[in-house]
């Protein structure tokens, strides 16, 4: 229930800067369900990693092992979600959980992050990240572009 709370809070502070729509509610309420992350955890091919303190959740990383980069022959483990509470950012919580990631998944990751989303992509930028090439989130006939990004540390 913590990892669906945290994503739809995130989720939606992120991506609903004009208020909450009835296609922004319809894509986050059915993405982010319990059932979603049972899923995730069960499945070999996803490897999820949390922040937590004193029982409360405060972050985690979600890496999905079989998802090729299609751009530039980057390869590598796609970081599917990074989601930091707000309240605790700035606090290093999202390097430690990229630290953790690459300790346990090497250092070829690679992530797709909302064009909008100044303050991530310039997280991931300080992190080591690259901007190789552009792609689109699409839901309900809308379309976001979305930048991707790749490790260049070595």
């Amino acid at each position: 229930m913590s990892l669906t709370a945290l994503s739809i809070q995130v989720w939606l502070h992120t991506y609903a800067t004009e208020g909450v729509c009835d296609d922004l509610a319809r894509e986050v309420m059915s993405t982010f369900t319990p059932a979603y992350f049972q899923d995730l955890i069960n499945d070999p091919d996803y490897r999820l990693f949390v922040e937590v303190s004193d029982e409360n959740l405060l972050g985690y990383i979600l890496l999905d092992l079989d998802s090729p980069c299609a751009t530039n022959n980057y390869g590598g483990v796609e970081v599917d979600t990074l989601y930091v509470q707000e309240h605790f950012h700035g606090r290093g919580i999202g390097r430690a959980l990229l630290d953790h990631a690459i300790r346990n998944a090497g250092e070829r990751l690679w992530l797709t992050a909302w064009a909008g989303n100044t303050q991530a992509l310039g997280f991931y930028k300080a992190y080591g990240f690259a901007d190789i090439g552009m792609t689109w989130h699409e839901f309900e006939e809308q379309k976001y572009e979305n930048r991707i990004l790749a490790l260049q540390k070595t």
